[in-house]
């Protein structure tokens, strides 16, 4: 974690009853650094903050993978390497286009609005999402789809731009594994994945 002014950086998590945590080493670029054990995939943990002010702040992890729902405000732990890939064909054949040379037609997408579920729910999830998406882009001949802000965000309202973590999907519609579906699958049906992407509006 990049803090240059802070006194003392802390990991908090449930099992130290959200007090004290694991101390961070500190370095001379403002980045504390330190390995946390036995920690799971999913588990909850913030930064503690002795500010040079002397207050304490607890904070999420702006670059965490995947957060809590509200109420709660947590990063949760997760590791990207168990889901599967099956789009190794789609990865050979983007490298080998020259895109200068092969028109794109681009679908741009709200997930939240695009489309609702008929059973109460308010959003569809990302694999209901991907399975939706490729059945409507081979009607209309769309080559990509673009996905409005995804990356997590407090406020519904704001569309996803008003982002609190970079690299992680929202949990409105999943876990990030539903996330890595969503991409195979448009992937493996012979469609392009583009992201909208908007650390300038970070609150």
């Amino acid at each position: 974690m990049w803090a240059p002014n802070a006194r003392e950086v802390h990991v908090l998590c449930d099992r130290s009853q959200w007090q004290g945590g694991l101390r961070l080493n500190s370095s001379d670029s403002g980045i504390w650094y330190g390995f946390v054990p036995h920690i799971g995939r999913g588990a909850p943990y913030k930064y503690g903050i002795l500010a040079a002010s002397g207050e304490w702040l607890v904070k999420a992890d702006p670059v965490g993978f995947a957060y809590e729902p509200p109420p709660h405000s947590a990063s949760l732990v997760w590791d990207f390497s168990a889901f599967e890939w099956h789009d190794a064909e789609w990865m050979r054949r983007r490298r080998e286009r020259d895109p200068l040379m092969r028109p794109f037609a681009i679908y741009e997408v709200h997930a939240a609005s695009w489309k609702r579920p008929h059973d109460g729910r308010e959003y569809h999830n990302y694999r209901e999402l991907a399975h939706l998406l490729v059945e409507y882009l081979r009607e209309t001949q769309f080559t990509h789809v673009e996905l409005l802000p995804i990356s997590e965000h407090p406020f519904g309202g704001s569309w996803g731009y008003q982002c609190t973590g970079y690299f992680a999907p929202t949990h409105r519609y999943g876990t990030p594994d539903d996330f890595q579906y969503f991409v195979d699958h448009l992937h493996c049906n012979g469609f392009g994945v583009i992201l909208d992407w908007v650390p300038a509006h970070f609150p």
